[in-house]
């Protein structure tokens, strides 16, 4: 568990307390990391969708009620999951590390034993504690995780790069999840992060065509710049009829949805073509109504795709061989104390021009 208990020494970090109210403030230190963990000096963390959800509507993931079952967590959290750095402290029994490697960290924080975890799928875990989220995070100068969860980086591979490592790997897995790729017609709803890098995951699997939906202008423009074929705004065409246009009049082989909205999830699967593909990976806040007929009578499949099963590896190697280039995705880089105004602020009020802030727990 990550505890913030050590009296002796503190640090500065992003503290959830309730909606709306973040706060940059001195905590203790973690404690030296239990047997199995590390301790990670954070060089760079990204501010994520989900990390928005907290702000303006939580509590949505971090636990109040009660405390979670795996962490003990509860109320405060702090957050951040995005994030590179470095190791400073082995526990006991961390063995293929050494202080002062350069590590990313899987978020899936899992208990190992249940039946998911024995069969491959720790992203679906029955105790499932996102790091940031239901156990405290990296928007902080140091942070504890399980060394389970640690990528190692490259030599010379760009720091910041390391803060984009996990949602490119949240598309990554989605495009795994829809199965071969290549030569496929697919449409992307939705150009926020999440959508961007299922684009250049997409892209990077050799689909044939990766169609975005997006109705902000300044969106529109980096999915075409991260490798989208064609941008079509829902507000200024008919996109069924456009995407069918370059589909044969077939519609897409594979569509991913990336808002979390219950009119563009139908319309992700409206897109497919018969026994075509909809994976859905955007995070839902309300249910819908849905025919379920539209799907027994065109056997269209539809699939749910949370966070990633070990796509780091991939994320890693595709950002080292250049078949990733992270760039087009910072849009801002921040230190800790401006997290709040010059973060979540500029997310939640400024869309048209951030796409992925990245936050420094050093001074800036």
């Amino acid at each position: 568990m990550n505890d913030l208990t050590n009296p002796t020494a503190s640090m500065r970090a992003a503290v959830w307390h309730g909606r709306q109210d973040i706060r940059v403030e001195d905590v203790p230190l973690p404690a030296d990391p239990p047997p199995g963990w590390v301790q990670i000096k954070v060089d760079w963390c990204g501010i994520c969708g989900s990390d928005l959800h907290e702000y303006v509507a939580g509590p949505v993931f971090i636990p109040v009620e009660a405390p979670h079952p795996l962490t003990g967590i509860q109320g405060q959290c702090i957050l951040g999951h995005e994030f590179c750095g470095e190791i400073l402290k082995l526990g006991d029994g961390v063995q293929g590390y050494a202080v002062g490697d350069p590590v990313a960290a899987d978020a899936c924080q899992h208990c190992g034993t249940c039946y998911y975890c024995t069969h491959g799928l720790y992203n679906i875990c029955e105790r499932l504690a996102f790091t940031g989220l239901m156990n405290n995070g990296a928007f902080a100068e140091r942070v504890n995780v399980p060394a389970n969860l640690l990528y190692r980086l490259p030599e010379g591979f760009p720091r910041e790069a390391g803060a984009l490592i996990e949602p490119l790997a949240v598309g990554m897995h989605a495009v795994k999840k829809a199965g071969n790729l290549l030569g496929q017609n697919v449409v992307v709803v939705g150009a926020g992060t999440i959508g961007l890098c299922t684009i250049m995951c997409a892209k990077a699997a050799g689909a044939a065509q990766v169609i975005a939906l997006e109705m902000s202008s300044a969106r529109k423009a980096k999915a075409l710049e991260v490798g989208a074929t064609a941008v079509f705004d829902p507000k200024q065409c008919d996109v069924l009829a456009e995407i069918r246009a370059l589909t044969a009049g077939l519609g897409a082989d594979v569509s991913f949805e990336c808002i979390g909205n219950k009119h563009t999830a139908k319309l992700a699967i409206d897109l497919i073509r018969k026994a075509g593909k909809c994976v859905l990976v955007g995070i839902f806040e309300e249910p819908s109504e849905f025919n379920f007929f539209d799907l027994v009578s065109t056997e269209k499949h539809v699939l749910g795709a949370l966070a990633y099963n070990g796509e780091f590896a991939d994320v890693i190697a595709f950002i080292a061989d250049g078949r990733l280039d992270i760039s087009p995705l910072v849009t801002g880089r921040i230190g800790l104390e401006a997290i709040v105004g010059q973060g979540f602020e500029a997310l939640v009020n400024n869309k048209e021009e951030n796409v992925k802030i990245i936050v420094s727990p050093a001074r800036l």
